[in-house]
């Protein structure tokens, strides 16, 4: 089964170089996320249906829920005029979890960068959650929202790394016990990927300023998920941006027990009329 996925990955879409090693060595349950998202690409709709539950929960609001609803966006965009691509940047797995980071073009609709998340149930795709955003310009520390670390280590340090992201969302994000900021990162150097800010946390401190003589607040109330592999971990939570209910997915590098590197996907969650599903963002 692996070999076959491979294959059909390789004639579908196309990894960045970094990212295709490190897939060579990832599980069995990475491979059918990343060829799942590749049914978008390649049309394949007998693929896309023999990875999923037929009861699939789908958690992205702009979609109808189970197996067949997923199979007919597939259809859709095959049979669109433009070509739908697909590139996975990075690629993570936590138990039953797999979560994806992807630059999407859905037919031709303009790039998009995306966290995905797969949970698994007896081999098959159950249950999927997402972020998406518009590919933005270069921050002004010259980062873009995908570039960066690569590399997964510390894998015997993944409850560590996480715990330790727990306790940054409440304190700092939360703001549970801000005054513990600085304790969370070295010196306050961290190499950030967020559309808006540098990097550091001196960055991070003139663009909240910014925003707060705009009047735009952002808020993080509660945490839904907090993923980990080795050094990565992604957190799922919701709050409000400029008093706009929000998604946030972000992804942080952890080295060293500090806060190293930060990416990030901020989506306004739809109001609820508009929803093709009942089963809500998180």
């Amino acid at each position: 089964m692996k070999k076959l996925i491979a294959t059909i990955l390789s004639a579908t879409f196309a990894l960045s170089a970094a990212a295709a090693a490190e897939t060579a060595q990832t599980s069995e349950q990475i491979d059918k996320a990343l060829a799942l998202i590749g049914t978008f690409a390649s049309g394949d709709t007998q693929l896309a249906a023999s990875l999923l539950k037929e009861d699939y929960i789908q958690h992205n609001l702009a979609y109808g829920t189970g197996r067949e609803a997923f199979v007919a966006s597939v259809q859709y965009l095959a049979a669109a005029p433009a070509r739908t691509t697909v590139n996975n940047i990075r690629a993570f797995e936590d138990g039953d979890y797999v979560f994806l980071q992807t630059v999407y073009n859905f037919a031709g609709s303009g790039e998009q960068v995306a966290f995905d998340i797969f949970r698994f149930e007896d081999g098959l795709i159950a249950e999927h959650w997402d972020n998406l955003a518009p590919v933005a310009a270069p921050n002004p520390s010259g980062r873009t929202q995908t570039d960066g670390a690569m590399e997964i280590t510390d894998l015997d340090r993944t409850e560590e790394n996480r715990e330790l992201v727990r306790r940054f969302l409440s304190d700092v994000m939360q703001g549970g016990d801000p005054g513990k900021t600085a304790d969370y990162f070295d010196r306050g150097a961290y190499i950030q990927h967020n559309t808006s800010i540098a990097d550091g946390l001196d960055g991070l401190g003139a663009a909240l300023s910014a925003l707060a003589e705009q009047g735009i607040a952002m808020v993080y109330d509660r945490t839904h998920m907090v993923l980990a592999q080795g050094n990565y971990v992604l957190a799922v939570s919701e709050g409000s941006f400029g008093g706009a209910p929000t998604s946030y997915y972000d992804l942080w590098r952890v080295e060293n027990g500090k806060i190293a590197e930060h990416w990030d996907v901020m989506e306004t969650i739809a109001d609820r009329s508009a929803w093709a599903n009942e089963n809500g963002k998180f």
